[in-house]
């Protein structure tokens, strides 16, 4: 039957099962969810006979995403964040256009220099020493403190006054690096492209994080990394500084090659994770700023303290760098978080045990990930027997 004609029984039926709940849905529609790789085609079930046609049948999924496409979509949705949304409700979207709508969310994250044809022909060397001279006039630099995150440090300052002197003894560096936005752009643009950097650099980019901070406790562990392990120091670290078990090359290339490697198990485990690290940063913030409105300060702003210099620090800012969530966002987070999972394996085969129990103290991670993190390296079950509740879990 053509479409001129009107839809299909098997189309037809799943028009009449949108309807039932309260959805319209056309055939044009369910033509275009189909195309989109959203929706999988009928069944045939073969001839009826006489001439009187064929018969087909939509697959028993169908029926219930035609249900979720009909609640979702609308102007301005995207095939790609369809396809995400309906992956994280758990609905049976073709793994080849999960796996897509995954890459996809990779290629959102493009580099000051691309698209403009410059880069065109030069190595990495040649690619940074061009950038390092646009950078200044280009206005396009990394947003190191949103703006919600410095209000609320100078609202915190107002009240304490200095940082506290045990967090300051902390830091062992007498005179740590000062990077402008261009520089710290410039870190993060070679680390996307070359992959590892070295770690001073890599310390000055969390100290760049924290630029009202007299001390920066988490800079300087990372910068002392070679000096705190000597034993395992050959075998993590380069001699340029660098870690030797992070890949070589465009970190996109990696995350593209792990949407398309990685159970759809373990996508959903880094979406949800990424889902809930936003809901706890943007929380956190809230929890400060009623306790700030209050003048009563508590745990949430001993939580923020105590956090903003550690990699749950740097979780909050880099929540609040996106106002406008996105689920290519969502997936691009899902996919780093993977990656780091893949990272601290690597690193736990080089170096043995390599103190986990560390991430497990209060407000080093964001406890979404502290779990997503141990139970892939040191599996669920230890995990979930030697996890440290943190205040705010």
């Amino acid at each position: 039957m053509s479409s001129s004609d009107g839809p299909s029984a098997a189309d037809q039926q799943l028009i009449d099962h949108a309807a039932r709940h309260d959805l319209t849905i056309t055939a044009k529609q369910l033509a275009g969810w189909r195309r989109a790789g959203l929706l999988p085609g009928n069944i045939s079930g073969g001839g009826l006979g006489q001439g009187r046609g064929s018969t087909s049948t939509p697959p028993p999924e169908s029926f219930d995403l035609v249900v979720a496409l009909g609640r979702m979509s609308g102007r301005g949705k995207r095939p790609t964040d369809l396809a995400l949304l309906l992956f994280s409700d758990g609905l049976p979207v073709p793994e080849a256009t999960v796996r897509a709508a995954f890459r996809a969310a990779v290629d959102t994250a493009t580099l000051p220099d691309e698209g403009d044809g410059a880069d065109d022909g030069l190595d990495l060397d040649e690619r940074l020493d061009c950038l390092s001279h646009q950078l200044p006039d280009s206005g396009q630099t990394v947003t190191l403190v949103p703006a919600r995150a410095r209000r609320i440090d100078e609202r915190i300052a107002r009240i304490l006054g200095k940082l506290p002197a045990e967090l300051v003894e902390l830091d062992h560096n007498a005179e740590p690096p000062r990077l402008t936005p261009q520089d710290a752009t410039l870190t993060a643009v070679t680390a996307t492209l070359g992959g590892s950097v070295p770690l001073q650099d890599i310390g000055a980019l969390l100290r760049a994080m924290g630029p009202g901070m007299p001390a920066n406790p988490f800079a300087s562990l990372v910068e002392t990394t070679e000096e705190d392990v000597p034993e395992a120091a050959a075998r993590i670290i380069a001699d340029d500084g660098s870690l030797t078990f992070i890949p070589d090359g465009d970190a996109r290339d990696l995350l593209r090659a792990l949407a398309d490697t990685a159970s759809l198990k373990d996508l959903a485990a880094g979406w949800r994770t990424a889902a809930q690290v936003r809901e706890w940063a943007l929380d956190l913030c809230q929890r400060v700023e009623r306790e700030l409105d209050a003048g009563q300060l508590g745990e949430a702003v001993e939580e923020w303290l105590h956090g903003r210099l550690l990699p749950s620090g740097v979780s909050v800012t880099e929540t609040l760098r996106d106002r406008r969530w996105a689920p290519s966002k969502g997936a691009f987070s899902a996919l780093m978080l993977l990656f780091q999972c893949q990272m601290f394996v690597l690193l736990d085969g080089l170096v043995p045990g390599c103190q986990w129990h560390v991430l497990q103290i209060p407000r080093v991670l964001p406890p979404p990930v502290r779990d997503l993190i141990l139970s892939k390296v040191v599996g669920p079950e230890t995990a979930a027997s030697e996890s440290i509740p943190a205040r705010g879990d």
